[in-house]
């Protein structure tokens, strides 16, 4: 993980949380207004500091091992209205508006579009929500501004 900024360092409310041994805290993204939960990610201090900062989510992408700020490629950012901390300190709920109504990489509304229909026998999981947007295009489209 990357070394903290001075001022990430001196931010005394960051302390309160419970992060995982890889400096990590689950985050999960619910829809201002619908409450529909968008998605869930991973913030580590620095990512949780420039949250804030900026008012948009920005998250730690685990597999790129760098901070990511949500929308810097679809265009699909999340302008963070109110932050909440669990009564166990180790999750983070960010009330959020998101831009273009598509917070999953898909093209979908939620990242939470599997839904789980029949019995412990015979179920399976089953697309319950359209893609909205095709991802081939939302990424040509960020590609070329």
């Amino acid at each position: 993980m990357p070394t903290q900024t001075p001022s990430v360092a001196k931010a005394k409310w960051l302390n309160k949380i419970k992060w995982d041994e890889h400096g990590l805290v689950p985050v999960i993204a619910q829809e201002a207004g619908s409450n529909d939960v968008l998605m869930f990610a991973w913030m580590n201090r620095d990512a949780l500091y420039k949250t804030v900062e900026l008012g948009e989510a920005v998250y730690w992408s685990r597999s790129r091992k760098k901070l990511w700020h949500k929308g810097e490629e679809s265009g699909h950012v999340q302008k963070v209205l109110e932050m909440r901390l669990d009564c166990d300190e180790d999750v983070v709920l960010l009330k959020i508006e998101q831009a273009g109504g598509i917070a999953c990489h898909t093209g979908r509304h939620s990242c939470f579009f599997n839904k789980f229909d029949g019995d412990a026998k015979d179920g399976d999981w089953q697309a319950s929500e359209p893609v909205l947007k095709d991802p081939d295009t939302i990424y040509t489209e960020a590609k070329s501004k």
